[in-house]
């Protein structure tokens, strides 16, 4: 019996009905990333998968933050082109790159018989969901769920607690001081994020920093320091993305940011290099046969178990199971076992499930990606699991975000689907996510 087996088995002869967990804890959801609304359960993870999750996603950033210096000799800009970035993008990424890859990130994943399966992950300050701990407190109030999590030795990690000191270690801010932080995005995209932005600010504050929402234009560059109107800012959260910085004039708008930090003046969080890393282009890499004896043992072994076979849209051969087959001609034969992905965009956009599409359209869309920025991924087919109803159970697809920070893994965030097929699963377009608690 699993953990997530008691745990429905206890609910069914004594728990709370889940209506009453639901209407519980949606009030404390209010601009939080669950948008007020959450799944009826917390989900659970035995000692011996936490570990292996753990290890095997410290392996998987390990082979990541590399690349550069396995593959390209340690030329950044020429393993950005590599991966599908534009001249302007490689520009700002080099200019805007840290002094070592942030640790920052978020592994997003599917679970089957056989484990965790990646389908991308986002390394940088733009992942969502670090503010997660409000729904693990929240399931807690409940005397059933904190009976079963303490009688099972279980626990979860103050994701936001992580983030604070990943901040503080990676912008180097001397112990004692508590730094002043802009968290700035995009000007077009602020206003939908500045209540959520608020609220975060809110719970940064008793960690020990002092945090500004703000559009990245209500910046300052003057007197060796960043700027927000009268506040002299110490660190400057990045919240916009790579690309953001295709968009008209958006060069320029970054430029004060940019010019400070290449001039000490400011530190970013996080620099733009970890886009780079995040890039699906970045995996296709990873998984190409080509490059195996670039990494050690223990990398391959992690990448086997948890990295589907994604490849870049090139024309010509590819391997395959260890095959060379031409790519277009195995996308069109293989069409319901592949997902088509824009390599550097983000939350979904773009992506298109060959299973979900006709073979014209799944034609046409191959030959529009074909030598673009694009990879093909291997679908991979998740067991739903099941959730309380007030009446019975219900199942649910769950997509696994593990949070990667400073010390290692720091907590999740797991959004549900009821299409169990498959599909983007993101919480603007109506997700229902639930927290984690693991073993110890």
């Amino acid at each position: 019996m699993s953990l997530t087996d008691d745990y429905l088995a206890a609910a069914a002869e004594r728990g709370p009905k889940a209506g009453a967990i639901l209407s519980a804890a949606a009030p404390k959801l209010d601009a939080t990333t669950y948008l007020g609304r959450c799944l009826s359960r917390p989900t659970f993870l035995e000692a011996e998968t936490y570990r292996r999750l753990s290890a095997d996603l410290d392996l998987l950033y390990s082979a990541l933050t590399r690349l550069p210096e396995r593959l390209f000799g340690g030329d950044l800009a020429e393993f950005a082109r590599t991966v599908g970035m534009t001249e302007t993008q490689v520009g700002a990424i080099t200019r805007g790159r840290g002094p070592a890859p942030s640790r920052m990130g978020r592994a997003d994943m599917y679970r089957d018989e056989n484990g965790f399966h990646l389908l991308e992950i986002n390394l940088g300050s733009t992942v969502g969901g670090v503010d997660n701990p409000v729904l693990n407190a929240a399931m807690l109030e409940h005397p059933f769920i904190a009976d079963f999590v303490a009688a099972n030795d279980l626990t979860h990690a103050e994701t936001m607690t992580e983030v604070v000191r990943t901040i503080l270690t990676e912008a180097k801010v001397p112990t004692g001081v508590r730094p002043v932080m802009a968290i700035a995005d995009f000007p077009d995209s602020y206003p939908d994020l500045e209540r959520q932005l608020h609220k975060s600010a809110e719970m940064l504050a008793p960690l020990g920093i002092d945090a500004l929402p703000c559009p990245v234009d209500a910046l300052e560059y003057r007197d060796d320091r960043i700027w927000l109107g009268d506040r002299a800012i110490d660190v400057v959260f990045r919240l916009f993305m790579i690309e953001d910085v295709l968009k008209p004039g958006a060069v320029e708008l970054l430029e004060p940011v940019l010019q400070a930090s290449e001039r000490g003046h400011v530190a970013i969080f996080t620099p733009l290099d970890a886009e780079l890393y995040g890039s699906k282009g970045a995996l296709a890499l990873l998984s190409d046969e080509a490059y195996r004896d670039r990494y050690p043992a223990d990398e391959l072994a992690a990448l086997d178990r948890i990295l589907p076979w994604t490849r870049m849209v090139r024309s010509g051969k590819v391997t395959v199971d260890g095959e060379q087959v031409d790519l277009r001609e195995y996308a069109l034969a293989n069409r319901e076992e592949l997902v088509l992905k824009p390599t550097a965009l983000h939350g979904g956009e773009g992506v298109l499930l060959g299973w979900q599409t006709d073979a014209e359209a799944w034609a046409a869309r191959l030959d529009e990606a074909m030598d673009n920025p694009w990879v093909l991924q291997r679908r991979i087919r998740p067991v739903p699991e099941v959730f309380p109803t007030d009446d019975g159970t219900e199942q649910w697809l769950l997509t696994w975000g593990a949070f990667l920070v400073a010390g290692g893994l720091g907590g999740f965030l797991i959004r549900g689907s009821q299409e169990l097929d498959g599909g983007v699963v993101n919480m603007a377009t109506g997700a229902t996510a639930t927290c984690c608690f693991h073993q110890v």
